[in-house]
C-alpha cells in the first residue's frame, strides 16, 4: 500500500481495506414510530452480511438516521431532550445486531450521523435547540461562497446537546463501530470555529468516547478536488455527486489548481477517501456505470493509496438489489 506516513495512522486499517459499501437506511418524517419499529425489526442482518461478504468488501456503512427524527437504535439522551412519546428511536439496536452479523465475516462496521440532528422534525428541533437550519423553507443561503452569513447556523447550545446524543451512541457501541461519517458540516470556519468550543474537535471527541481508535470524517460538501475539512478527521469525507476525480493535486501540491495531478494517499493528515453512488443518485436504481468502469476506477484509487466507498440501494428488509451486487462482486474479484 502506497503511503507517505512513516508513523502508524488511525486509518491504516481503512486503507488496507481499499473499498467498501454504504447504504442509506432511512424513512419519511411522516412515518409513525410503530411503523418505523416494524421496519427496523424486519431488517435481516444475517442476509445483508452474507451479501456483503460475497462481494469481498471489508467494511460497511449504515445510516443511523438523517433529518427525519427516526433512528435505527435507542438513545436515552435523545429521548430525554426530545420528549416524544413514543420515541422515534427504534427499540431494536440495529447497529449492534449488524455488528454481530458482520463480525462473523470479518467485516468492519461504520456509522453515518447527520451534523444537524432531526432538522425535519419540528418537535425534535425544539427539544434539541435547533433554532434554525440551512434547509428551512424560504431561507436565503449563500451556497457559492459559504461565507460569514453561515455564522447564523452556529448554534452552540444545539451542538453541545447533539454531541451528547452522539456520545451516548458511541458509548453504547464502543469498539463495535470502527468509524464515523458526519454529514452536513458546511462552512466549518463559521459554524465550528477552531478557537471556540463546541467545534469539530469536541465533536470528534464525542464520537470517539466509546472507541478512541474510531476514525472520523466531517463532510463539508462536495469538493472536487477532494479536501480535508479539519485536522480532527482521519479520512476525507470525499462526497461526490457525479464526478469521478482522477487527481486533485496540481502545481505545488495545491488542490485548488486542477484535477489532473496524481491521487496521493493523504490530504493533509487525512487518508484520501471518496464516497459516490453506483446508481443515478444516493440509494437509487438502476446502476449508472458499466461494471468495467466501476472496477477500473476503484482499482485506480486504491493503487494510489486511496479508499473508495460505493453507495447502493437497500430494501426495507435490508437487502441489496442483485444488479448492484453484481458490480460489487466484480470489484472484489479484481481488488
Amino acid at each position: 500500500m502506497t503511503t507517505e506516513k512513516s508513523t502508524p495512522h488511525r486509518a491504516d486499517w481503512f486503507a488496507d481495506c481499499g473499498w467498501g459499501v454504504f447504504t442509506h437506511y432511512l424513512t419519511s418524517p411522516k412515518t409513525s414510530a410503530d411503523d418505523w419499529n416494524r421496519q427496523v425489526d424486519g431488517f435481516d442482518v444475517k442476509a445483508l452480511a452474507a451479501q456483503i461478504a460475497a462481494t469481498g468488501a471489508r467494511y460497511y456503512f449504515i445510516t443511523v438516521g438523517q433529518g427525519s427524527g427516526h433512528y435505527c437504535a435507542p438513545n436515552a439522551t435523545y429521548d430525554r431532550y426530545v420528549g416524544a412519546t413514543p420515541s422515534k428511536c427504534s427499540q431494536r439496536d440495529l447497529v449492534s445486531d449488524l455488528y454481530d452479523a458482520l463480525q462473523a465475516h470479518g467485516i468492519a462496521l461504520m456509522a453515518y450521523v447527520p451534523a444537524d440532528g432531526s432538522n425535519a422534525d419540528s418537535v425534535a428541533c425544539a427539544g434539541l435547540k435547533l433554532a434554525t437550519h440551512w434547509s428551512d423553507p424560504g431561507l436565503e443561503v449563500d451556497w457559492s461562497g459559504m461565507g460569514p452569513s453561515w455564522g447564523r447556523f452556529r448554534l452552540p447550545e444545539f451542538q453541545r446537546i447533539w454531541e451528547e446524543v452522539c456520545r451516548d451512541w458511541s458509548l453504547r457501541w464502543g469498539k463495535k463501530v470502527r468509524g464515523w461519517w458526519v454529514d452536513g458540516c458546511y462552512a466549518p470556519v463559521y459554524r465550528y470555529p477552531e478557537a471556540e468550543a463546541p467545534n469539530l474537535r469536541t465533536f470528534a471527541a464525542a464520537l470517539r468516547a466509546g472507541n478512541p481508535d474510531a476514525i472520523v470524517a466531517f463532510n463539508t460538501g462536495v469538493k472536487v478536488p477532494v479536501v480535508s475539512a479539519t485536522p480532527h478527521e482521519d479520512y476525507t469525507a470525499g462526497e461526490l455527486t457525479g464526478d469521478l476525480p482522477v487527481g486533485g493535486f496540481g502545481f505545488g501540491d495545491n488542490p485548488a489548481w486542477c484535477n489532473n495531478g496524481p491521487i496521493k494517499p493523504f490530504v493533509g493528515s487525512a487518508r484520501f477517501h471518496v464516497l459516490n453512488f453506483l446508481g443515478p443518485w444516493w440509494c437509487a436504481s438502476p446502476p449508472r456505470f458499466p461494471t468495467e468502469l466501476v472496477v477500473g476506477y476503484t482499482k485506480y484509487i486504491t493503487q494510489h493509496g486511496g479508499v473508495v466507498t460505493w453507495d447502493v440501494p437497500i430494501s426495507p428488509e435490508g437487502l441489496i438489489p442483485e444488479p448492484f451486487l453484481e458490480q460489487l462482486r466484480a470489484i472484489g474479484a479484481k481488488r
